[in-house]
């Protein structure tokens, strides 16, 4: 094994183990406290984004925001994310790119606004910067600390804080928001993964490591399905660096903006075939039950090539743990009937006025 893959094993590994920590001290106590109240409803959505934002911070930064209290105030740092979230995408939505370049240039309007969000969290990551240099970051496992090791640029490593963020903590919460929505939709989905957990963990036994991740072949199924009906990065565009040509032969000019869009693509017929709506895990599965990854060119919700997602692997183990230790405890329970979806504008998918749930104990108190 090279050092690169053992470096990938190393972080997959502490990632397990800072996420674990997360759901077992924090989660699934704060879903404990409102099992079986009537007027104990909660956001789902909003649970996951605080949650996946103390992951990421623990994992990447060694640092514990404690958004998942809900007694305190969400961050600085995570609201700024939010709002700076929002106006970006909504710039995709203007009639004209000349409308928000004009509010940037005299910096009013949501330009402004903007402006401040984006000043807050640069502060802020220099800030988590600064804080990892006070604490021997040589040291530690954060992926952070891995690179300050060798990296010196401020501003570099300041985007690299910033695009961590972006990268696992929206996009983790949208996942889990859409699954379990789907979830509480397809009972029988739910069961399977039960069954499926009994016989590879054992009943009533902990995960306990991360090569028992890699045995649930129907529930790692049942998240990529879900993924292919509601894709946290619902469209996504490049821009070509050079002349090119694309493999059906179409010509690309150097410059031209390449939008893909795997929101689309998973409701293609001509791509997933005729039951392309029907949400089914088994599409993923082999004849013995063995799970198989489609080409990731079919399915680009983790992108493909040279610029697949470097944190895949870490946001299926943070997908697979969430699920599994939330279904094998409680019943999740849509609070108000929801057949479609309805998404915010954002620069991932977000459940327009969040997603409202009853929490009820997997088995009745005996």
């Amino acid at each position: 094994m090279t050092s690169l893959e053992l470096g990938r094993v190393s972080i997959q590994k502490y990632a397990f183990e800072v996420v674990h920590h997360e759901i077992d001290e924090r989660l699934l106590p704060l879903l404990a406290s409102v099992v079986g109240k009537e007027d104990g409803i909660l956001d789902l959505q909003d649970v996951f984004k605080r949650f996946s934002f103390d992951s990421i911070c623990r994992v990447s930064f060694g640092l514990d925001p404690k958004c998942l209290d809900l007694s305190l105030p969400i961050t600085k740092f995570a609201a700024a994310f939010d709002l700076a979230s929002k106006l970006s995408a909504e710039r995709a939505m203007t009639a004209s790119p000349l409308l928000w370049k004009m509010k940037r240039l005299f910096n009013i309007g949501s330009e402004k606004k903007l402006h401040n969000a984006i000043k807050i969290i640069n502060l802020l990551a220099h800030e988590v910067i600064r804080q990892r240099r006070k604490f021997r970051f040589s040291e530690e496992k954060d992926l952070l600390s891995r690179f300050m090791v060798t990296v010196s640029d401020e501003n570099y490593l300041r985007d690299i804080v910033i695009s961590f963020l972006l990268a696992g903590r929206d996009t983790v919460a949208s996942a889990l928001t859409s699954f379990f929505w789907l979830m509480a939709k397809h009972p029988e989905v739910e069961t399977a993964i039960l069954v499926e957990a009994d016989r590879v963990i054992g009943q009533n036994k902990k995960l306990t490591s991360y090569k028992q991740l890699k045995e649930l072949h129907y529930l790692r199924a049942a998240v990529y399905e879900s993924m292919r009906l509601y894709p946290p990065i619902q469209f996504d565009s490049k821009f070509c660096l050079e002349d090119d040509v694309l493999s059906d032969g179409t010509f690309v000019k150097k410059g031209t903006r390449v939008t893909y869009h795997p929101y689309a693509m998973g409701r293609m017929e001509e791509i997933w075939g005729s039951d392309c709506l029907e949400f089914k895990p088994e599409r993923w599965l082999k004849d013995e039950g063995v799970f198989f990854q489609e080409n990731p060119f079919k399915y680009p919700v983790f992108q493909a090539g040279v610029r697949i997602c470097l944190g895949k692997e870490m946001a299926l183990v943070e997908l697979i743990s969430v699920a599994l230790s939330l279904l094998r405890r409680f019943r999740i329970e849509l609070a108000q009937l929801q057949t479609t979806p309805q998404f915010s504008p954002g620069l991932t998918a977000t459940f327009r006025g969040g997603v409202q749930v009853l929490v009820r104990p997997r088995t009745a108190p005996s």
